[in-house]
């Protein structure tokens, strides 16, 4: 399980110090990750072979040849890297996804329990608000619908 937030610093190779606690929760360090860029958010997205297989199991809910899963598998499969430990837990990250998000020096590493996130740091403190705001008000709509639905849809 991925968990908490860490800021990491790229060093001049575009590595990055993967979190101990992030390579334990990945089945060994010789797996490695899989990494590639978010569908949802500006950043990069990383996890290993259950999430690999999370995304392969959405998109074979949908029809072969339908427009979502093909785009679902060329966002993901398609631009997705299979990235490896080097003998201090580093990852190099590729120079297209560095560029691409504007990965050049500080880093948060997100755990998000089966996936992190990669995001640059600044980019990543500036969407803090806005998710707290989301998840707030989410939750609280989430709470009216539960409770709407044990009073058989009252108001």
């Amino acid at each position: 399980m991925f968990l908490s937030t860490y800021e990491k610093q790229l060093d001049a190779k575009r590595r990055i110090v993967v979190p101990q606690e992030y390579r334990a929760a990945l089945s060994g360090p010789a797996d490695g990750l899989f990494i590639f860029p978010s569908i949802r958010s500006n950043c990069l997205e990383g996890g290993g072979q259950p999430l690999f297989d999370r995304y392969g199991a959405m998109a074979d809910e949908l029809e072969f040849g339908d427009e979502v899963r093909d785009s679902i598998e060329r966002n993901v499969f398609g631009r997705m890297q299979k990235l490896s430990f080097d003998t201090a837990g580093r990852i190099t990250l590729p120079e297209a996804l560095c560029e691409e998000f504007g990965l050049t020096d500080w880093v948060a590493v997100v755990g998000l329990r089966d996936r992190f996130e990669i995001w640059e740091r600044d980019a990543f403190n500036a969407q803090r608000p806005t998710d707290r705001d989301f998840a707030r008000t989410g939750l609280a709509d989430m709470r009216n619908r539960q409770r709407l639905a044990r009073l058989g849809g009252a108001t």
